[in-house]
């Protein structure tokens, strides 16, 4: 392999580019590149458009807001007979006993749309033995009973054959629209209505256990219901502050910004010196907590015997909490400074890109604001994908199935018609069975291809939703590069240098960046499937198709990383020259190559300490908030809302701190990728004489060169 000047390599890395002095930039004269593609995407779009309709048309999403009876009639809707029962009423959850036959929150027992649920135990045979000293206890009854049922006097071994009446009735409270036990745990032990047996329908003793055990597949839903409760409360009374949080973010964020635009270097160190402060402090606090903890009574409980707690509050009383987090930020702090120690050059080439960065920002403070664009067409996608995949869910048709009360009924779970069930010879063979409404679903030809038709609003989403950040990618890739390839800054920077490279991508590009869009989004569907096949194959014991899996799940993670980079790369060659996709990332692939040696560590270090710059902002408004929430801030004490768990609004402020710090650097990381590609094309096509200047500012140029001349040593001669 043979060094050409300047350490470049020959035909294996391509051929650097050549001085032009009409080159200026972004070129302005272009044609449309990957026009099939275009066509394609646009085909695409329309059929997307199209499935939605279908799905509209088809689709009833009353199918998964509202319960069903037996009947297959809705509860609650508008409209309908039970409109003014909301509630799904099962007549004896004790049949519920095993999960396996739960089918949409369906048990094999007649359902019924009831407006409230019942809050007493009792049985039909207590009822009727009571109704004729008091008619109330009828009345009371009756209305867990089939419509238009009004004979108490019936047999009771009629009217439990005949599923006229539930043969007993539990206290319970509405759930996800449905009655379920109303369980409570007093002292330790489980109670329903404070008690702990009951007699069910045919006046056997029975425990409050059977219940459980009995809404076993339901039970932790119940207890996440009090929970989601307080939480919903919680988001309720403090929602106001969590908004001031997220402001106050934006405003953190912006700042830092503007700080950048002067103090960038010095900022950076601050920010890089101020982390391994702050985590050598959270060191030292996790082992006085330790120490502190560790020869109190009951504070070596582990984690995994008191299992998941809503009370933060009682892990920090437990020794083994602050060892793992002293670990973590041990961890954390070990990396920090090895990235320093052994990179401190790589740091400070980061940081001067980062200096020149905050300036092409300043420059251009409108790119800012791009990221409000990118997340309203997300939004969009991410809408538009969820009705259609709502709709396609729902537009089965409804499945009838027998329901026997006979262990040994070979019917049991079948289809069945209920027009034509009293008729047929299941009723003779099976007595008591019914056919009763299960789901929906259907064996219509329409039905066959609904799975089909989801996989395809899936990979569709994912090429809308990456070809919208691909779009952003370029348009902010044009802006950048029109204010690096000014000779004279800021006065040689085109007008409107943002709308102008929006209007290019979008104009002769949008082939382009569907194409990488397609490519990545087909990985990701690819990797999407992985996860459905390794869900499936959970219970498997082929360990070799789980190893093969595990494998695959790892190459194709590599692969959309991969993809990833260079889609960005090819994105940012698309907005400066106007090239087709391929060429676009093949001119990317070997620039990059030619100057590998700064591209392999450069990029991970601009990005850790773009990381580190967010972890400060969310940190700081984090803390402000966690002070604020638990009332640690003098003289605003009194304006703190009464809260179940203080950790609720505190996390959603520190995460939404994190995302929109994350938007806003994502600009910066943008303008830094694409100012080091057109450092790398300023090294390739000018030599700093008169005749070809560097457009690279001089203190860029200073240490970028001075990296740049060092590394020629690794070129093979």
């Amino acid at each position: 392999m043979t060094a050409l000047k300047g350490g470049y390599y020959k035909a294996e890395l391509g051929e650097p580019h050549k001085f032009d002095p009409t080159f200026r930039g972004p070129v302005h004269t272009r044609s449309c590149t990957d026009v099939l593609c275009c066509v394609t995407f646009v085909v695409v779009i329309l059929g997307y458009i199209a499935l939605g309709t279908v799905a509209w048309m088809h689709g009833d999403p009353r199918k998964v807001v509202y319960p069903t009876d037996s009947y297959g009639e809705f509860c609650g809707q508008k409209g309908s007979p039970n409109a003014n029962k909301a509630i799904l009423f099962y007549f004896n959850i004790l049949q519920c006993a095993n999960p396996t036959v739960l089918i949409n929150l369906q048990c094999p027992t007649t359902q019924l749309c009831v407006s409230k649920c019942p809050d007493r135990f009792s049985t039909y045979i207590d009822m009727q033995y009571n109704y004729r000293r008091n008619r109330s206890y009828w009345e009371y009854y009756r209305q867990f009973c089939q419509p238009g049922f009004n004979n108490p006097d019936k047999p009771v071994a009629q009217v439990l054959r005949d599923e006229d009446c539930p043969s007993m009735i539990v206290p319970s409270r509405p759930f996800l629209q449905r009655c379920f036990p109303d369980f409570i745990t007093r002292n330790g032990t489980l109670t329903v209505a404070n008690k702990t047996s009951f007699k069910d329908g045919l006046g056997k003793t029975r425990s409050v256990i059977d219940l459980r055990d009995a809404t076993d597949g339901i039970t932790s839903l119940l207890d996440a219901k009090e929970v989601g409760i307080k939480i919903f409360e919680d988001y309720a009374s403090s929602w106001f502050w969590i908004l001031i949080g997220l402001v106050l973010s934006m405003l953190v964020s912006l700042l830092f910004i503007l700080l950048l635009r002067f103090t960038a270097g010095v900022l950076f160190w601050m920010v890089i010196f101020g982390v391994i402060i702050a985590v050598g402090y959270g060191i030292y606090h996790c082992y006085w907590e330790y120490s502190s903890l560790k020869g109190k009574p009951d504070s070596d409980i582990t984690i995994s015997d008191i299992g998941f707690q809503t009370d933060f509050r009682i892990y920090l009383q437990m020794s083994q909490t602050w060892l793992i987090f002293m670990i973590f930020l041990s961890m954390i702090e070990a990396s920090i400074i090895l990235v320093l120690i052994f990179l401190r050059n790589r740091v400070c080439i980061a940081i001067a890109l980062l200096k020149e960065g905050s300036k092409a920002v300043g420059c251009i403070m409108s790119t800012l604001f791009y990221p409000i664009i990118t997340f309203l067409l997300l939004a969009l996608c991410i809408a538009y994908w969820a009705v259609t995949a709502v709709f396609l869910a729902s537009s089965g048709e409804p499945v009838y199935k027998v329901m026997s009360t006979l262990p040994d009924c070979k019917y049991t779970n079948l289809t069945c018609d209920p027009e034509t069930f009293s008729q047929s010879n299941v009723t003779k063979l099976c007595p008591g069975s019914q056919c009763t409404f299960a789901f929906y679903g259907g064996e219509s030809a329409y039905h066959s291809y609904i799975f089909v038709l989801q996989l395809c609003n899936l990979l569709v989403f994912l090429w809308l939703v990456n070809f919208t950040i691909a779009l952003g990618q370029c348009t902010l890739a044009g802006a950048f590069a029109s204010y690096y390839w000014a000779l004279r800054k800021p006065a040689d920077i085109p007008p409107y240098p943002l709308a102008s490279s929006f209007g290019r991508a979008l104009r002769y590009h949008a082939g382009s960046l569907a194409f990488g869009a397609l490519i990545l989004s087909i990985v990701q569907f690819i990797r999407i499937v992985l996860e459905y096949l390794k869900h499936k194959l959970k219970g498997a014991h082929n360990a070799f198709a789980r190893f093969l899996l595990c494998c695959l799940k790892c190459c194709f993670w590599c692969l959309e990383r991969f993809i990833k980079f260079m889609n960005r790369n090819a994105y940012i060659m698309i907005a400066i020259y106007g090239k087709n996709f391929c060429a676009s990332a093949w001119d990317a692939f070997f620039l990059l190559m030619r100057n590998v040696m700064r591209v392999t560590v450069l990029d991970k270090v601009t990005d850790f300490l773009l990381f580190l710059g967010k972890l400060l902002i969310s940190g700081i408004v984090g803390a402000l908030a966690f002070f604020f929430f638990t009332r640690q801030i003098p003289g605003i004490q009194e304006e703190v809302p009464s809260l179940n768990y203080y950790w609720v609004p505190l996390l959603t402020v520190i995460f939404g701190s994190y995302m929109i710090a994350h938007g806003f650097f994502n600009v910066y990381a943008m303008c830094v990728d694409t100012l080091f590609l057109c450092f790398c094309e300023d090294l390739e096509r000018n030599d700093g004489s008169p005749s070809k200047p560097y457009y690279m500012p001089l203190g860029l140029h200073r240490i970028l060169k001075k990296n740049y001349n060092t590394s020629k040593k690794y070129a093979v001669s």
